[in-house]
């Protein structure tokens, strides 16, 4: 079992940044890749982004790609979601996860999950 925390959320003006951090409960955590997904009111869950367990890889939905850069520190255990030029489309609750397979992409391959915290970009 693991259990992930997120942190830091809040409300930001368009164009502002803000740093999600993930701590996972457990040392095993270096052998998870990770991601982050987001949901807005409404809508369904999407990818936002992944890092394998090593961190040497990433992947990232095209309308963050650019802006937002994700990251991990095994020794930490956590992972980062650097946000920048932020916009109102952003606004979701922000959940990582993670698993061990190579389907980075689909939310149905992660395993364990955060509770979230909420991303709120004014215009």
């Amino acid at each position: 079992q693991v259990q992930l925390v997120e942190s830091g959320g809040g409300l930001v003006q368009a164009g502002g940044s803000l740093r999600l951090s993930c701590t996972a409960s457990r040392r095993t955590f270096s052998n998870y890749n990770m991601g982050w997904f987001r949901q807005a009111p409404g809508k369904e869950r999407e990818f936002v982004a992944a890092i394998i367990w090593s961190g040497v890889n990433t992947y990232y939905a095209p309308s963050v790609k650019g802006r937002f850069t994700i990251s991990r520190d095994n020794a930490k255990n956590t992972v980062y979601l650097q946000m920048n030029s932020l916009k109102p489309e952003d606004t979701a609750n922000y959940y990582c996860a993670a698993t061990r397979t190579n389907n980075y992409y689909t939310a149905e391959s992660y395993t364990y999950w955060g509770q979230g915290t909420q991303v709120t970009v004014s215009s």
